[in-house]
C-alpha cells in the first residue's frame, strides 16, 4: 500500500465495487500494529493510510468512507487512574503522526479495549462486578474526581487522557473492538458463557442510555464487540475461540434477547435469515461474506450496535501489508 496505484486498486476493487450497495463507512490498516515490535510494519503504517486516503480522495469516497488504525491498550503507558493516562514515551514518535493524520482528515481514533485480560491478570483486587457493568461502589479518581462504576468507561478515558496530553482532546474515540469469552482453559478466571452474557447483555443496555463516560458525558461512541462468531479454528488459549455470540454453525453460543433475523440499517430495516454453516472444507474465515447489524429490541428508537464480522482478518477491509 505504500504503491499509490496499488493502493488506489484496491480501493477499487474492495471499495468502490460494493458502493453504494454495501455500506462501508470505514477502513482499518492493519491491527494494533504499533505493539508488534516490528519497526517494518510501524514504517509502513502512516504511509499505507495516506494512500489508502488519497485514493479515497481521488475517487470521491472519501466523504463516506474514513481510514484508520485500532490500537491496543498497550500502548498507554498509564492508565489508571484515568485522568492520568498517557503514552507510552517510546510510542509518541509513532502515535503523533497517526493523530495528525485523524485530525486532518476526520477520522476516528480506534482501541480496542478488554476488561476481561485487566480481571483475569488480577481477580483478587479487582471487582467482576466492575469489569461485567454489574452494581457496585466502583472507583473515584483522586485528580479529576470522577465515579467510574465500570472499568470500559474507565480505560475509554484513559484513552481521552492520553490524546489531550499531547494535545488531540477533540479526536473522537471510537471501540473497535471489546467483548467477553463464553469459555477457557483453567487458569482462564472468569471466562465462563454467564460473564460472557452478563458483559455483552449488559454493554448493550448502557449504549442504548447514550450517556458516554464521565469525562466525555455527551459523546456518543460506536462500540463493536469482538465477535460475530467463535474462531474455532484459532490457535492459542481456549477463550480465543470463544468470543463469539454465535457458534461457527450459525447457533447462538448464548442469548442477549436478540434475534439473529433482525438487521437494522441507518433508514430502513430489513430481515434476513440465519447464516448459513460453512461447507466441511471452509474456515471461519468464510464468514467474511455476511454483514450483520442487530438491534437490543427495547431501544429500537435510539439507535443502532454494530456486530462487525470480527474475525480471523478483524474486518473485511483490513489491510495487510
Amino acid at each position: 500500500m505504500r504503491d499509490p496505484e496499488k493502493a488506489q486498486a484496491w480501493v477499487k476493487t474492495n471499495v468502490q465495487a460494493y458502493l453504494p450497495a454495501t455500506k462501508i463507512t470505514c477502513i482499518t490498516i492493519g491491527n494494533e500494529v504499533l505493539t508488534f515490535n516490528d519497526t517494518g510494519l510501524t514504517d509502513n503504517l502512516i504511509p499505507a493510510m495516506q494512500n489508502i486516503h488519497t485514493a479515497l480522495v481521488n475517487l470521491g469516497l472519501d466523504k463516506q468512507v474514513s481510514v484508520t488504525t485500532a490500537h491496543s491498550l498497550a500502548i498507554l503507558e498509564v492508565s489508571y487512574p484515568p485522568s492520568a493516562g498517557s503514552f507510552r514515551k517510546d510510542l509518541v514518535g509513532c502515535i503523533t503522526p497517526i493523530l495528525n493524520f485523524h485530525a486532518k482528515t476526520n477520522s476516528p481514533f480506534l482501541i480496542n479495549a478488554y476488561p476481561f485480560f485487566a480481571y483475569k491478570s488480577n481477580p483478587k483486587q479487582i471487582s467482576l462486578d466492575f469489569v461485567l457493568f454489574q452494581p457496585n461502589q466502583g472507583i473515584v479518581d483522586s485528580k479529576s474526581n470522577f465515579h467510574y462504576d465500570n472499568m470500559l468507561f474507565a480505560q475509554i478515558d484513559a484513552v481521552h487522557s492520553a490524546l489531550a496530553s499531547l494535545g488531540y482532546s477533540k479526536l473522537p474515540v471510537h471501540i473497535s473492538e471489546t467483548g467477553w469469552p463464553s469459555k477457557g482453559d483453567a487458569d482462564e478466571v472468569g471466562a465462563t458463557l454467564e460473564n460472557a452474557k452478563k458483559y455483552n447483555g449488559n454493554l448493550l443496555k448502557i449504549i442504548c442510555q447514550r450517556k458516554g463516560t464521565p469525562m466525555r458525558p455527551n459523546t456518543d461512541f460506536n462500540i463493536y464487540v469482538f465477535a460475530l462468531f467463535n474462531e474455532n479454528m484459532k490457535p492459542g488459549p481456549a477463550s480465543e475461540r470463544n468470543y463469539g455470540l454465535f457458534k461457527p454453525d450459525g447457533t447462538p453460543a448464548y442469548s442477549l434477547g436478540i434475534s439473529g433475523t433482525d438487521a437494522v440499517s441507518a433508514n430502513t430495516t430489513t430481515t434476513t435469515g440465519a447464516p448459513a454453516p460453512p461447507s466441511p472444507d471452509s474456515s471461519s474465515t468464510g464468514y467474511l461474506s455476511i454483514s450483520a447489524a442487530v438491534k437490543e429490541r427495547c431501544c429500537s428508537c435510539i439507535g443502532q450496535l454494530l456486530f462487525p464480522l470480527l474475525l480471523l482478518n478483524y474486518l473485511a477491509f483490513r489491510l495487510a501489508f
